[in-house]
């Protein structure tokens, strides 16, 4: 068995791995780092242009974040730190982009009107509370709203041709949202580390089991699907960023910090319009409410989307329900994260969500018809032959131990370090890869804390991040002088 020594081990090529292993080669370039994925390609499960929304979700149209409260009000903190979470992974892009590590904009991030829709007595009132209460925070003091049909046929023609004149409609909009190609961006930034001389990158191959040593240090059995031979790495550090198929490999660590948690894995389905004269007319995101009893990961989007360099009209998601952990992954993978630490909470979560099942069950028979006539709430006038239906990636939500009903549900992500900070892992799903940069300096400071402490690391999160270690939440100023940098370089606004 071939061995080697690395001080860290990045397993998965998506945008969490790559983003954690970018700001390490800065922070310390004298670094060795191993990066492992079980697939032939870079970021080709979630971090995909199709396997994800895209939308680089900033809190401004996104109505799941932003959920109703009982007196008439909107809980908007939610909004505020994702928003505040996006402008981080902004900064460090924006960085990376002036030290021509990244691509220039037009490649992985275009500027796109992030727009929010809503119709009936009910959710306009919602969503001119949302806007009120909305703009009135700097974060989101360039929101516009309208509930007068001329303005809407202006910002959304294509929503709003052939609508019935009758229907009460309103909608938001903010002018300097995104789209990103979070495979256009991953690739970008794995091919940059590989110039790197401490980095390697070993596609194709799999983790079959882990150990932690007497000395704080992993041995990890890595295989080669090439020709199933096995090497074992010795790594100081590890980070499973693997998706949906970290939780697996989370139990194989056997850390008592695993215990107790399960997976409730959800699958997605785009209608892409095929119709190019269709696409050409719709060029911005809009988002609607979620159906009563949907995971807040199917809120419903009618999207106008840059993927590897090719515009496309996407609406959905459509979840249904799956056995599978990854897209690429196998049926059984729920049943082999059943274990005695998480069986408890998996059985609770799935006692209390039987509407939740039963949902997802009918939306895997739906017809193209019915996904067609969803659809028509956005556009209208949408023709069944112009759609065709399409993969999207998998997502795995987060089943926790508690005390009151055994277990319950989340639909955020967590971070899971073990206690010495010698491994860390990312579970869940949204809002994901939009705040990448943020969740990985997180696993920093959570896992290096000596060193993210030292003059040297500070000065180098300054440089990369302007905003590090300040609140973007409460300082106006800095806020308006880091989203004039990035929206400059970025060439997100005219």
């Amino acid at each position: 068995m071939k061995k080697n020594k690395v001080d860290v081990l990045l397993v998965g090529a998506g945008v969490m791995s790559a983003t954690l292993g970018t700001l390490l080669t800065h922070l310390d370039p004298s670094l060795r780092i191993l990066m492992v994925e079980r697939l032939s390609k870079v970021a080709h499960e979630s971090s995909h242009g199709l396997n994800n929304a895209g939308t680089g979700h900033a809190g401004y149209c996104e109505l799941n974040y932003t959920p109703p409260l009982a007196d008439g009000t909107v809980a908007i903190e939610r909004a505020l730190q994702i928003n505040a979470a996006f402008e981080t992974s902004l900064q460090f892009w924006t960085y990376l982009v002036e030290q021509h590590e990244l691509p220039a904009s037009g490649n992985f991030i275009n500027p796109i009107f992030h727009q929010s829709l809503v119709w009936g007595d009910e959710d306009v009132a919602y969503l001119r509370q949302r806007y009120k209460q909305l703009s009135e925070h700097h974060l989101f003091e360039e929101m516009e709203y309208s509930e007068d049909p001329a303005v809407l046929r202006e910002w959304m023609p294509l929503v709003m041709e052939k609508r019935d004149p009758t229907q009460k409609v309103a909608a938001t909009q903010v002018k300097h949202g995104t789209d990103v190609d979070f495979g256009h961006l991953t690739r970008s930034l794995v091919k940059s580390l590989k110039k790197h001389a401490g980095f390697e990158l070993r596609l194709s191959h799999s983790i079959v089991g882990m150990k932690q040593l007497p000395n704080g240090r992993w041995r990890v059995r890595v295989q080669d699907h090439h020709d199933d031979s096995i090497r074992s790495v010795d790594a100081g550090f590890v980070f499973l960023g693997a998706g949906g198929g970290a939780l697996p490999l989370l139990q194989k660590s056997k850390l008592p910090e695993a215990q107790g948690y399960g997976g409730f894995p959800v699958s997605g389905q785009w209608l892409i319009c095929k119709n190019p004269e269709v696409v050409k007319r719709h060029l911005t995101k809009v988002y609607g409410k979620a159906p009563v009893g949907a995971p807040p990961m199917s809120v419903p989007h009618l999207d106008a989307r840059i993927i590897d360099g090719e515009p496309a009209m996407l609406f959905g998601p459509f979840a249904s329900i799956t056995g599978k952990f990854l897209k690429e992954g196998s049926m059984f993978d729920i049943l082999a994260s059943l274990k005695s630490g998480n069986l408890k909470p998996m059985m609770a979560v799935a006692m209390d969500n039987i509407d939740l099942m039963r949902y997802l069950i009918s939306e895997a028979f739906s017809t193209h018809k019915n996904r067609v006539d969803a659809l028509r709430n956005f556009y209208p006038d949408a023709k069944e032959e112009d759609w065709v239906l399409a993969s999207a990636g998998q997502r795995v939500q987060i089943i926790k131990q508690c005390d009151a009903k055994g277990g319950r549900l989340e639909f955020g992500t967590e971070i899971v370090t073990a206690q010495d900070g010698s491994l860390a892992t990312l579970l869940g799903a949204s809002p994901g890869a939009s705040t990448s940069v943020q969740a990985m300096i997180e696993v920093l400071e959570r896992c290096f804390p000596k060193r993210v402490a030292s003059p040297e690391w500070q000065a180098k999160f300054k440089q990369m991040i302007p905003s590090y270690g300040e609140s973007l939440d409460e300082n106006v100023p800095l806020l308006h002088e880091v989203r004039e940098r990035t929206l400059r370089v970025l060439k997100l606004v005219d």
